[in-house]
């Protein structure tokens, strides 16, 4: 199996084993658009994988801040409490590069840029860009997503 995900199409699409969509979802990607750079706020481009998968059996909107569950459930109230926090929901599938000097190691490792595929509320929109870099789907969705997928599996994110 082989993830791709569309800047273009804001779409992530699961492929099998033998190039038949398995399943496709809805994203939103970075606001400030492409790039690999620490602190750039984009979505790095390139050949990646899934490094960890984090958050098994956590209920839906459970909050996870440095990878951690807090306790928290999100809640409009919640979203109201905290208007600016950038929330990471129910699952984490945590990127890494795997093109040195495009997307791995020094000033452009995905994996040190805490760059992942997550959860966020079910009120945000998908399909269009807003993250701070990392690929937001809905809560459904990356628990689906999740449990089809192994660490290791490859990812691709384009720009076409």
């Amino acid at each position: 199996m082989r993830i791709e995900i569309s800047i273009q199409q804001q779409t992530l699409t699961l492929f099998d084993d033998f190039g038949g969509v398995k399943a496709r979802y809805s994203i939103s990607t970075a606001a400030n658009g492409v790039g690999c750079e620490k602190d750039s706020g984009c979505t790095p481009l390139g050949e990646h994988i899934i490094r960890a998968k984090i958050g098994a059996g956590a209920v839906p909107n459970t909050v996870f801040v440095g990878r951690r569950a807090t306790g928290e459930i999100c809640t409009p109230a919640l979203m109201a409490a905290f208007p600016d926090r950038d929330w990471i929901l129910t699952r984490i599938l945590w990127l890494s590069g795997k093109e040195v000097g495009k997307n791995r190691l020094g000033n452009v490792d995905t994996m040190q840029r805490y760059i992942y595929i997550h959860g966020v509320p079910d009120s945000m929109e998908m399909g269009k860009i807003g993250s701070h870099g990392c690929v937001r789907m809905r809560n459904s969705d990356v628990i689906e997503l999740f449990d089809l997928i192994d660490a290791g599996i490859p990812v691709v994110i384009h720009n076409d």
